[in-house]
């Protein structure tokens, strides 16, 4: 793999100019020692994936596996030889298509029963958290442009951008607290792409003969690989054990339990599913609603203290012993409660930003109205905004910024109720505010 803060063989301005700014390369390893993985390791995923599949070719095999070719052949080979495998006919390329004899059948049930994983081989540990730690120093600082940016599809004011900023660039953790429907869940999802180029993730990582898989298509959108055409790093140079992702966002809220935050031990498969911190590293974790989770604040806050304290989680393996993980990513906590009515003063300070995300002035909320209106295709009609705010004051309601979106979709509803052209009649607007408030 390369690092761009280490010393190679080549520039490194160069190499990353090549390499789309990325701060981390999986470079393809040339042999089984660069693997990281024993032979014996290698030899069982091989003959589970023939289990599974029945013939492939050499090829088809170091794609399944994500080694290259030069280091699966020699390994075919050499079960062929011990008669696991055999030849079923010759493929292109210099190569052959192979399947499991009844001695590999018995192998490969015999590893099955250990290990029923499949996929591409994991990387070493220590691969792993080199990655995290070079692509979490490669985050650029962002500025006020940058934010303004991210945020752009969000009604916000300076000040908020402001408090914003400083919190991003901290890479630690915030509380975004105030009324709800004001957009605190829409600003975390934002936030995210102030951070910087993609990363590169692993499929999976091996320690001590537990595997850990960690990519997951809930969280994990694949990028493509920068083109470099006849440059010094070509394009299909690289370790097909890592994929890159865009920097992830993991978003959980009320479902959040304890074991969401600790090493899953399938019994049956005898894998290890990464927990959602570790799967939100060079990126962003956000507990949406906090406090209404099904467990206590204290609880998960205590779980979390010494890893906002020092940026380093400690997991339990199922063989019990314990690992060391870098703990990188913005924590953003969402709550429609005070802070200090949920944690002690303790957990506060080791969440340095809290950021209050007010309700929207009568001006505000016009604006984000009048966008609305335009944005779902109604014909403007003067003085609706200012109807919909004279019912604010009558009823003492506080004005919230995704209500505007929320009316007019009601009133949209009743004009195809009705099979008629969207329109802003105030008869229409006080129906949807009755139905959507609950008035009486």
């Amino acid at each position: 793999m390369t690092v761009l803060n280490q010393t190679h063989s080549i520039d490194s301005a160069l190499l990353s100019g090549l390499l789309g700014g990325d701060t981390f390369w999986p470079t393809e390893p040339r042999n089984l020692h660069e693997t990281g993985l024993s032979e014996s390791y290698i030899d069982a995923l091989i003959l589970k994936i023939f289990l599974g599949t029945g013939t492939l070719s050499g090829r088809a095999m170091a794609e399944r596996t994500g080694l290259p070719f030069c280091v699966i052949e020699p390994l075919l080979e050499a079960q062929r030889t011990r008669q696991l495998i055999t030849h079923v006919r010759p493929a292109a390329f210099n190569d052959y298509y192979y399947s499991l004899s009844e001695n590999g059948q018995k192998r490969a049930q015999t590893h099955m029963s250990h290990c029923a994983y499949t996929g591409p081989a994991p990387v070493p540990l220590s691969d792993y958290v080199l990655s995290v730690e070079a692509q979490a120093a490669g985050m650029d600082p962002i500025g006020y442009d940058d934010l303004r940016a991210a945020l752009a599809g969000i009604s916000h004011n300076n000040e908020l951008l402001d408090q914003l900023g400083p919190a991003i660039n901290s890479n630690s953790g915030m509380f975004l607290f105030g009324p709800p429907g004001n957009g605190k869940t829409t600003i975390a999802r934002c936030l995210t792409q102030c951070l910087g180029q993609e990363i590169w993730i692993p499929h999976a990582f091996l320690d001590d003969g537990n595997l850990i898989k960690i990519q997951d298509d809930a969280f994990h959108r694949p990028m493509p690989i920068p083109q470099t055409g006849d440059g010094i790093i070509k394009a299909q140079q690289w370790d097909h054990r890592w994929v890159r992702i865009q920097r992830p966002t993991v978003i959980v809220g009320g479902e959040l339990v304890m074991d969401n935050l600790e090493v899953r031990h399938d019994p049956r498969s005898n894998t290890c599913e990464a927990p959602l911190q570790l799967k939100s590293n060079c990126g962003c974790l956000l507990i949406d609603d906090f406090g209404r989770q099904r467990i206590q604040p204290e609880e998960l806050l205590n779980r979390w203290i010494i890893p906002l304290e020092n940026r380093i989680d400690f997991l339990t393996l199922p063989s019990g012993k314990k690992i060391e993980i870098p703990f990188e990513q913005l924590i953003i906590f969402s709550t429609n409660l005070n802070p200090d009515q949920l944690v002690d003063e303790a957990f506060l300070r080791r969440v340095p930003y809290k950021i209050m995300v007010n309700d929207p002035d009568p001006k505000e909320f016009t604006r984000i109205f009048n966008h609305n209106v335009e944005k779902m295709g109604f014909p403007p009609v003067k003085g609706a905004a200012e109807h919909l705010l004279r019912f604010y004051e009558q009823s003492g309601r506080s004005l919230r910024r995704c209500q505007p979106r929320d009316i007019l979709t009601q009133v949209n509803n009743f004009c195809k109720y009705k099979k008629i052209p969207p329109q802003l009649r105030p008869d229409f607007l006080d129906q949807a505010c009755k139905s959507y408030f609950s008035e009486l």
